[in-house]
């Protein structure tokens, strides 16, 4: 393998910005960027929402609408089952559960209870009796850690005082707070677990890739810092933009496998040109400066991806294009500042305890072999290799992305096994509450004899629901005979408070659906009430009906998701092509970049469905039974972090034949020190970031075990049948075109 040096080894331009004051600079630099971020990443757990927002949904303005017309207490609630207590339709458990009420209305951020107390009404009570309490609770943004211990603090204090006389008794909660607490936790656990299931690995490929400790320990400290230092930025961040849990686990498979990658090809870089012989100055400042350009060129490709996310207006999807850009300009700046003064620093100690190195030649006898054959046989290595996968992209065309049915959140969360037995007991389906506004027109207010009777209408249209268990409105509430302007006022302040809004012109209505109901099943029924037409269902011409709760969102999640998918998808290609075509000087290559690129996540699309929606593969990652859905964020998710991945390997081959082409190799002779020269760094660093990927795969959370699976698979294929095969094959074929407009690659400003 030739190591093409230009002129004189490099120029003193490429070597003045390794002066040891530059490096020194460079060195305390990172070190106070760690001791700063240092603290914020350690808390970062404590701080990030569980919870996702959607800006200008439906579901989100009946919550504003909640929250500042109607004041409602009950925006945002817990819920609380008490088990092994007497029955509040007795005596004694009227006095136990008015004892619990009362410590819960005193707890801070709680701002409303209703239970059994408030109305005798059998939801409130389990089938077995239980008492079922409804805790309305804070609103307000990163409460919901805290009000979970304070409620939880409650509770405990409680059981302890009850533990004489009712051995038996327990408090356990549920809701979004404390569903959103627990994933919180567990996803901070998986990662931690992930990462420690993966590092031994790591450290065993790096240590088989560089036959050095200090070499293989290299990656692994820049792929540590990256990490911690995005994570610090996050949490700063965190504090005047609201980030999701998931961007943890983002942060963590994306953040090591990067760093890996740029340090696999940089130090590579190095030993290469100090194996062929030059000095290591100018090892260092070849790899810091021409590895150096093909990092930002590949680091560039994947930010693309990310920055795509944050048009998406959906706060989950926004927060992992936030920690993606954040995770992939660190691991940039990383590889082309400090991991060269480290490299200088290291010296020829990078080189301890490694055997003789191979000669050249002999190394990369392989590689040689297969750019022969790839050369002599293109369209057959087409065939071989692109069929299957094209069989593979074909499966993609079964794959559901809707909500899975039935049970899929993590089950060793406390809050979920709550929410289960709460389904398994209850009158009703307590997790899919609807808050429905009706709004009425201004000279029709509830007070009104119209306002009344379209609100009665309407309550007895979705009683007749077979899906619907009961609806609260102010309507059934009360029996309070209409009698004019002054039925507000008689209205008792309990029915009153929180189902009328403060101008009389919106009212609430709550639908609880039938045990059993799932939440696909809720989605249908919020697509058919949205699509009916509010006049034929109150009689009352200007009314509107707006959606909410977690049936509501699901459906706007879903919708947002869709609708962002076709402009995010011709953004993303459009930037990649603009940016290779700039990096490469060259038409063809950009377009058969992204060709390939598409296929590969076509392909991991079609494993996803090949393996969750089938009993046999469901079984193999860890899930009881096969999903009917893999949801809505999956395809936007793996194209935006895969498209930008895969070009890391496009981005190494090519700088390298480009490499070959300048310093007057012919195509063929580029194509094979292309190969050569990243062959092994590309199947290395694709090991690497396969089992970051593969390491999520089995773990709890579905959304993650899916995406970890969709991201493995979508890097092998890439760094394989499409890098090292599909990709060589076609830039043989093209010949010359690959390079049109000119005729041989110019010097670039970018490469």
């Amino acid at each position: 393998m030739s190591i093409h040096v230009r002129d004189s080894a490099v120029d003193q331009t490429d070597r003045s910005w390794m002066s040891r004051r530059v490096r020194w600079v460079i060195a305390v630099s990172w070190v106070a960027i760690l001791a700063v971020a240092l603290p914020f990443a350690a808390r970062i757990n404590n701080e990030l929402d569980a919870s996702v927002r959607l800006q200008g949904s439906e579901s989100t303005r009946v919550d504003e609408t909640l929250l500042r017309r109607f004041e409602s207490p009950f925006t945002k609630i817990a819920l609380l089952h008490m088990t092994m207590a007497p029955s509040p339709r007795t005596a004694e458990g009227r006095v136990l559960l008015a004892q619990v009420t009362d410590a819960l209305r005193g707890t801070p951020g709680v701002l409303q209870v209703a239970s059994y107390l408030d109305r005798e009404d059998m939801l409130f009570l389990g089938l077995d009796g239980s008492p079922i309490i409804v805790v309305g609770v804070s609103s307000a943004r990163n409460a919901g850690a805290l009000l979970m211990r304070n409620l939880r603090a409650a509770t405990d204090t409680l059981s302890a005082r009850f533990r004489k006389k009712y051995p038996g008794v327990s408090f356990q909660w549920t809701g979004e707070s404390a569903v959103s607490a627990d994933m919180r936790r567990l996803s901070a656990d998986e990662t931690r677990t992930a990462e420690l299931r993966v590092l031994p690995f790591t450290l065993l490929l790096l240590l088989v890739a560089f036959r050095s400790w200090i070499a293989a320990l290299l990656p692994l400290l820049g792929g540590v810092l990256t990490i911690v230092v995005s994570l610090g930025a996050l949490e700063i961040l965190n504090r005047s933009w609201p980030v999701s849990t998931i961007v943890l686990s983002i942060i963590s498979m994306v953040g090591l496998g990067l760093s890996i990658d740029y340090a696999l090809l940089i130090v590579s870089r190095y030993r290469d040109v100090v194996d062929a012989g030059e000095s290591r100055d100018t090892a260092v400042a070849i790899a810091g400066g021409e590895g150096g350009r093909t990092v930002l060129v590949s680091g560039s490709a994947v930010a693309i991806g990310f920055a795509a996310m944050l048009f998406v207006p959906v706060s989950e999807v926004r927060s992992i294009g936030i920690g993606g850009l954040l995770v992939t300009g660190v691991a940039v700046l990383v590889a082309v500042t400090l991991l060269p003064v480290l490299l200088a620093w290291v010296g020829a100690r990078i080189d301890l305890g490694r055997r003789r190195a191979m000669p050249p030649v002999s190394r990369g006898r392989v590689w040689r072999r297969w750019a022969d054959y790839v050369t002599r046989h293109p369209v057959g290595v087409l065939m071989c290799a692109g069929i299957p996968l094209l069989l593979l992209a074909g499966q993609a065309t079964r794959l559901h992305t809707e909500l899975p049915r039935g049970r899929w959140l993590p089950e060793t969360a406390e809050s979920v096994r709550v929410l289960h037995e709460i389904d398994a007991v209850a009158r009703g389906n307590f997790g899919q509450i609807m808050p429905i506004i009706l709004n009425l027109p201004a000279d029709a207010p509830i007070q009104s004899e119209a306002g009344w009777r379209a609100e009665s209408r309407l309550v007895r249209f979705f009683a007749r629901d077979p899906r619907i268990q009961h609806v609260w409105a102010v309507t059934t509430l009360s029996t309070v005979p209409l009698t004019g302007p002054e039925i507000l006022q008689r209205l008792p302040e309990s029915v009153r408070h929180g189902l009328v809004s403060d101008d009389s012109r919106a009212t609430l209505l709550q639908l609880l659906p039938k045990s059993g109901l799932t939440a696909t099943d809720a989605v249908a029924l919020v697509r058919e009430i949205r699509a009916a037409d509010p006049q034929t269902l109150t009689g009352l011409a200007g009314t509107r009906l707006d959606v909410g709760g977690v049936p509501g969102f699901n459906v706007d999640y879903a919708d947002a998701i869709g609708r962002s998918l076709p402009r995010i998808l011709l953004g993303v290609i459009g930037a990649t092509v603009l940016a290779l075509s700039l990096a490469f000087r060259s038409i063809l290559i950009p377009f058969k970049a992204v060709a390939l690129n598409l296929l590969s996540v076509a392909a991991s699309f079609g494993a996803v469905a090949v393996v969750f929606q089938s009993a046999i593969g469901a079984q193999l990652v860890g899930l009881p039974r096969p999903l009917d859905g893999s949801f809505p964020i999956i395809p936007l998710l793996v194209f935006c972090i895969v498209f930008g991945l895969s070009m890391d390997y496009e981005v190494f081959i090519l700088s390298r034949i480009v490499d070959g082409r300048r310093a007057g190799l012919s195509d063929a002779q580029a194509l094979a020190e292309g190969l050569v020269g990243t062959g092994r760094v590309i199947g290395f660093a694709a090991a690497i970031m396969v089992s970051l990927f593969a390491a999520f795969v089995f773990g709890e959370f579905v959304l993650i075990k899916i995406l970890g699976f969709a991201l493995s698979v979508a890097v092998f294929l890439d760094a394989t049948v499409v890098r090292l095969a599909l990709g060589p094959a076609l830039i043989h074929l093209a010949g010359r075109w690959n390079w049109w407009p000119g005729r041989r690659p110019e010097k670039s400003p970018l490469l």
